[in-house]
């Protein structure tokens, strides 16, 4: 027989009050599975997991009629879950390095004895900096219409299309029956209005049926996955052919492509370490690859779209809408803002790439996969 935990027992294990349970009971959030014989609740295993997924949400700021369609979603198992608590963690980790970063820009003026103003010492910890980090991406990371034109023609004549790991809904063809996953409900509540159909899931399980769609398309998300290789299966999975805006982070000297991870940043190399190759992605559904030269004033704010208008990169705004910034943590932010600024100034930077002056496009190691 299955073993059921007391309402005290799993009030206590949880850090909540038996009220709190009794209130999840009462309006259907959290139903023990069984009453013991004197008539007191008691929860089964399935019953606990149900809590936890609750429990992680409330504390994440979710309000519970939220949490009830996101926990009863029958597309959405236990696995589904874990992916997306742990999407939404690292997205309170963003926002938390974010603020940190904040203050270290502070507490660097105050050493130089820069003066504060008040409008300054809220923007640290009000809603301005939760609008730069959650609205950033709106901002700046917009369809370029030449990088659309060249994923769109991949995508061949497909009419129905999965586009995974969605965002904000960028790069969706208008002309095309279009549904989105996205696991971030950051990204989920920036999606304009009229914009298509979105399900909270991760790439590596897509709740879908084999060959649901003509064709399954991912922009510049697989660097974020779990598992990319798991993810690119189930793209296959789902759809007929496959379509990836990716980075060739193998070939020899590639850091060597973007003077900004050459000459100022090279923790980027960090963070790709363990990304697969681009044969190791294209292998496991059968895609070829092509480079997608990114146009010297690209209205995507990607990491390298500012190749030819390094002053960009001294906006934080600009860099809060691209998570390589974070990751790669404040104190290599800085430097290499302080870095790029100074040789701006000076003009070494343009001694060191004026030839980047006369071109129209760039190849800095995007590559789309086609399959």
């Amino acid at each position: 027989m299955e073993e059921h935990l007391t309402v005290g027992r799993v009030a206590e294990l949880a850090g909540v009050s038996v009220r709190t349970l009794h209130h999840y009971d009462e309006i259907g959030l959290v139903r023990p599975s069984m009453r013991t014989a004197a008539g007191y609740r008691a929860y089964s295993a399935g019953d606990v997991e149900r809590l936890r997924e609750v429990l992680v949400y409330r504390r994440l700021g979710f309000g519970l009629r939220e949490i009830a369609d996101l926990v009863g979603d029958p597309s959405t198992d236990a696995v589904a879950h874990l992916h997306r608590l742990r999407g939404l963690l690292l997205e309170r980790r963003e926002h938390t390095d974010a603020m940190i970063a904040a203050i270290d820009r502070e507490l660097e003026a105050r050493a130089k004895g820069v003066m504060v103003g008040p409008e300054d010492q809220l923007k640290t910890f009000g809603a301005q900096l939760y609008d730069a980090i959650g609205g950033a991406y709106t901002a700046t990371r917009r369809t370029d219409p030449r990088i659309a034109a060249q994923i769109w023609d991949g995508l061949g004549d497909a009419q129905t299309v999965l586009n995974v790991g969605a965002g904000t809904g960028s790069y969706e063809p208008s002309d095309r029956e279009v549904t989105a996953v996205e696991p971030s409900a950051v990204m989920r509540a920036q999606r304009p209005a009229g914009s298509a159909p979105c399900v909270a899931a991760a790439a590596e399980r897509l709740p879908f049926a084999d060959q649901s769609f003509d064709a399954a398309m991912a922009v510049s998300t697989v660097h974020h996955w779990r598992d990319p290789i798991c993810g690119l299966r189930e793209m296959r999975r789902v759809a007929r052919r496959v379509v990836v805006l990716t980075f060739d982070a193998c070939e020899p000297g590639w850091q060597d492509r973007f003077w900004l991870t050459r000459d100022y940043l090279p923790e980027f190399g960090d963070l790709l370490a363990d990304f697969p190759s681009l044969a190791a992605m294209a292998e496991p559904i059968g895609a070829i690859a092509e480079p997608v030269p990114i146009p010297w004033d690209c209205t995507d704010g990607l990491f390298e779209a500012y190749w030819r208008r390094p002053r960009a990169y001294l906006q934080d705004h600009v860099r809060r809408a691209v998570s390589t910034w974070t990751r790669v943590g404040p104190e290599a932010e800085h430097r290499a803002v302080r870095s790029l600024s100074d040789d701006l100034a000076s003009g070494r930077w343009a001694a060191r790439n004026g030839d980047l002056t006369g071109l129209d496009m760039a190849d800095l190691g995007l590559r789309l996969l086609i399959a």
